[in-house]
């Protein structure tokens, strides 16, 4: 049975992907049977917020239906998990009727788990589910068992009674550490590949392990006998802008933001958790106790976005919704969200070329084994929206119109690298790995005991550049040289 088409838009913010969705979608209408975009923005599935989270207002639209959009609450937890079984139902039902589904959005990794499957689970913190192995029942593996039966009584009693919320290593350091000594007693593997500060990630690997009755590492062996194919035959079209000429797009898109009332959207989110926590209102309306008493948690639904944390503390403590840059604190807020902004950027498209192009090439690989033609399963083209204003069409849209008649019509498609110079040097990438056992092995932490003071709070470095970079600290190196001094003993001393 072939597999049925999937666009799939990525990119970093600013780059015009809701654009080129909404004209692709209208020109498929023309010469298909329509089509229908499906959010894969993280932060525009909350409902309101539409200024911090940069939806398309409804009148740009154009009357192309945007799924899984402005239906969730701010404070709600909507992890990839529960994403990927939503964009799946409506990617059905699209399919159902003879529609092309056009999926687009920021969030890359929600993507990839769309199209990849069977990997979601052990390195994904940010889904609730305990992932799927080929033989889960409900007994516990020989190996589980042993570990639990070595642990010291204080571990075991903490395993037996795990917390609903982890504990935030800023506010309870010995909790923190003493969890992730748990992990690291149960599942040595598995807790090198997180600091001890991280309680997100280790709470969860310890969950995995509780509702499996499986260690994460045993899963992740699993995982690696197999290697599921891609589920939709898939175009990728990624627009990408070079950070020189996208860097002041994206610093005058937060001006234009605060202009069109992005603090008062602050604000309501404000109010909004205060209210979740049951606070007087009437009470606390034109006070800073009303602030005050908001619980702001970055680490939940809409109170993770990208200017929310930096105008949050901003107004808690002047409760100013009309300040100007010559407010020093106000000004602070604005730099912090545009770097905040530009590093997201980074961010974004290091998760592409590191994660996503592999998983991209590996399965055309596997797919085209001991084959005489080779055929593209999944295909990427980089669309160069560096420019914008005239060069759109011209660079991104017309390239885009015919990439995806020519993967519609199931014709020969051009190679992708043969685009531009940019997509040739950004296509280009080195061997990564993607099997699960590969990337356990690949990052790993490793304590650097001439730093640590307090061995159990060490201090934790990732291998390889990360640990390079710490090696040639001021901190590492006077470290060093104190302990040399304490090995030798004073000058003369013999």
């Amino acid at each position: 049975m072939s597999l049925r088409p999937l666009i799939a838009i990525c990119g970093t913010t600013g780059v015009g992907k809701s654009k080129l969705a909404i004209e692709l979608a209208l020109a498929l209408s023309q010469r298909y049977s329509g089509a229908r975009i499906i959010n894969a923005d993280a932060m525009q599935v909350y409902a309101g917020m539409d200024i911090i989270t940069n939806k398309v207002p409804h009148e740009e639209q154009c009357g192309v239906d945007h799924l899984l959009m402005g239906f969730k609450s701010p404070g709600e937890q909507y992890v990839v998990g529960q994403w990927v079984k939503d964009a799946m139902r409506l990617i059905n039902e699209t399919h159902q009727r003879n529609q092309i589904p056009i999926v687009v959005g920021g969030t890359s990794y929600w993507i990839q788990h769309l199209v990849f499957p069977g990997r979601l689970g052990v390195f994904d913190e940010t889904t609730s589910e305990v992932p799927a192995t080929p033989s889960t029942n409900s007994k516990m593996s020989e190996n589980l068992i042993r570990a639990i039966s070595a642990l010291p009584q204080e571990l075991h009693t903490l395993y037996d009674n795990l917390p609903e919320q982890p504990p935030l290593a800023s506010e309870d350091p010995d909790a923190a550490s003493t969890l992730h000594r748990l992990l690291t007693q149960l599942d040595p593997i598995v807790a090198q590949r997180w600091h001890w500060k991280d309680t997100r990630k280790v709470m969860r690997s310890l969950k995995i392990i509780k509702e499996s009755g499986k260690l994460s590492s045993e899963i992740i062996l699993e995982q690696s006998e197999t290697e599921p194919p891609p589920r939709y035959r898939t175009l990728f079209l990624w627009l990408y802008a070079r950070p020189e000429k996208l860097d002041p797009r994206l610093d005058a898109r937060v001006d234009v933001m605060l202009e069109q009332g992005l603090l008062r959207e602050v604000d309501e989110l404000i109010r909004e958790a205060a209210a979740a926590k049951q606070v007087d209102e009437a009470r606390f309306a034109t006070s800073s106790d009303y602030y005050n008493s908001a619980p702001i948690d970055y680490t939940l639904g809409m109170y993770q976005s990208i200017g929310y944390r930096e105008f949050s503390s901003y107004l808690i403590e002047y409760q100013n919704l009309s300040p100007s840059l010559e407010d020093k604190p106000f000004a602070t807020a604005v730099e912090r969200m545009k770097l905040s902004t530009r590093q997201y950027a980074r961010k974004q498209v290091k998760w592409i070329r590191n994660k996503l192009l592999p998983a991209v090439y590996a399965a055309n690989l596997n797919s085209n084994q001991g084959e005489n033609q080779p055929r593209e399963i999944v295909s990427a083209y980089l669309l160069d929206a560096t420019e914008l204003g005239e060069q759109w069409s011209s660079e991104v849209e017309q390239p885009a119109l015919e990439i995806t008649r020519r993967f519609l019509q199931g014709s020969t498609l051009p190679v992708p690298i043969t685009l531009s110079s940019t997509a040739k040097e950004m296509l280009t990438i080195a061997q990564k790995p993607i099997n699960p056992e590969a990337i356990l092995e690949a990052r790993r932490r490793i304590v650097c005991h001439t730093c640590t003071t307090d061995e159990s709070k060490p201090v934790m470095i990732e291998q390889g550049k990360e640990w390079e970079a710490h090696a040639r600290t001021k901190r590492h190196r006077t470290a060093v040289a104190r302990a040399k001094k304490q090995l030798t003993g004073p000058p003369g001393d013999k």
